[in-house]
């Protein structure tokens, strides 16, 4: 990442004078050439994250969305990680005291940094994966990459840098598996059993701090809580989903550090960071502020492997998307009546079958569509090419349906 960039500003770097941070030193303020840009003051700190007010709030986008979290401590030099066989796990090691940059160093070798394009906002997006096969699976949240139009992933072991694509995602879980084009003979994560975890367990975030690259950042903390429960609401389109089983720490997880590992004192990972980058936010339950700074979450690794060995092995499902992402060109929010179009994409689907901002989306193929959340599962079920049926109110509340073939958009 060059030196240009501020830190915090993963989503949109560049887009922001050097020093200067965005509104309420949001990471996930928005273009000043995004409709939704607010104009930046300056606050006495940043405040966690791809948006509902529950105990916590990660905004998923489809036009707007990579995470991403950061680490200040930086430790010594990388060593090679024992290998890890494809969806199996190592036992978990009795409790032992955490040393940091022992355990960094067992790890490191097993990550990559993971570098995005959003090729309709105009911006770009930092974030972490864990190497789960030697042949370039990786794994990380769905929010590292959605809305990307295209993927630059950096192995941390080998230093090279590898074009990617996804696999599959699961935006409900907030789990993406990427493959690394080319890649061989790459070091792996070792994972633990995360059923084992309990409070009060010494653990420790690793990743990509600040989307800066190089050698991956650390932090220590402890596990304070189990069965976490958050909520990811996607900024632009206005749909959410609920994010359950979480482990919560008072490790100092950050922006650029989502995807990344949660390992215990031995170095096994028992969990996969997740925080939030634009269009995310945390908040506790019913409050539409910051958890509290200190306070991160964390995927089960169990859970996040159940998914990544479905979209490994193809099975797409309600949840599970395999392949491109259909792409209709709008981003909405919830309406009375369905999915209310807060923009339309020039020269995309919707554009070309008539439907303009200020339109309300009422069904997809004679389903119902009663939110934003609605059209964005309805959508996760299709790919490019497919033709569907829209249905939609116009401003004098006309109703209209025509077809429309779903392009190829971005991830997510």
């Amino acid at each position: 990442m060059s030196d240009q960039f501020p830190p915090y500003h993963e989503r949109n770097r560049g887009q922001y004078p050097h020093g200067q941070q965005p509104y309420g030193h949001d990471p996930y303020a928005y273009s000043p050439y995004d409709p939704r840009y607010r104009a930046p003051y300056p606050p006495p700190r940043r405040s966690s994250h791809r948006l509902s007010a529950l105990l916590a709030v990660i905004a998923l986008a489809a036009l707007a969305g990579l995470g991403v979290m950061l680490f200040s401590a930086r430790h010594g030099p990388l060593n090679q990680s024992r290998a890890w066989a494809p969806w199996s796990q190592q036992s978990q090691s009795p409790a032992q005291p955490l040393d940091p940059q022992g355990v960094a160093a067992k790890v490191d070798p097993g990550l990559v940094d993971i570098n995005t394009v959003l090729g309709y906002q105009g911006g770009e997006a930092a974030g972490t994966g864990m190497v789960l096969t030697p042949d370039g699976e990786v794994l990380t949240n769905n929010h590292v990459v959605e809305g990307a139009t295209r993927i630059q992933v950096t192995d941390v072991g080998n230093g090279q840098t590898y074009s990617a694509s996804v696999v599959g995602y699961d935006r409900s879980e907030d789990v993406a598996v990427l493959k690394l084009q080319g890649a061989s003979n790459l070091a792996t994560v070792t994972t633990g059993d995360s059923s084992k975890v309990a409070v009060g367990d010494q653990v420790a975030g690793i990743g990509n701090a600040g989307g800066t690259g190089g050698t991956p950042s650390v932090a220590p903390g402890t596990v304070t809580a189990l069965g976490q429960e958050i909520t990811a609401s996607d900024e632009s389109s206005g749909s959410s989903e609920q994010l359950t089983g979480l482990i919560q720490v008072n490790a100092n997880i950050q922006s650029g550090d989502s995807g990344g590992p949660l390992v215990n004192s031995a170095g096994q990972v028992i969990g996969m960071d997740t925080a939030a980058s634009t269009g995310y936010q945390f908040g506790p339950r019913g409050s539409a502020h910051g958890t509290g700074r200190g306070a991160g979450f964390a995927i089960p690794i169990n859970q996040a492997l159940d998914i990544a060995k479905q979209i490994e092995s193809g099975s797409a499902s309600q949840n599970v998307h395999i392949g491109a992402t259909a792409f209709l060109g709008v981003s909405v929010t919830d309406a009375n009546e369905g999915a209310s179009l807060a923009q339309v994409v020039t020269g995309g689907p919707a554009e070309q079958a008539g439907l303009a901002r200020g339109d309300v989306i009422t069904a997809i193929n004679g389903r119902p569509i009663d939110s934003a959340t609605t059209l964005t599962t309805l959508l996760d079920g299709q790919h490019p090419g497919d033709k569907i049926t829209l249905t939609w109110l116009d401003p004098t509340g006309a109703q209209q349906s025509t077809q429309v073939t779903l392009a190829e958009g971005p991830i997510g």
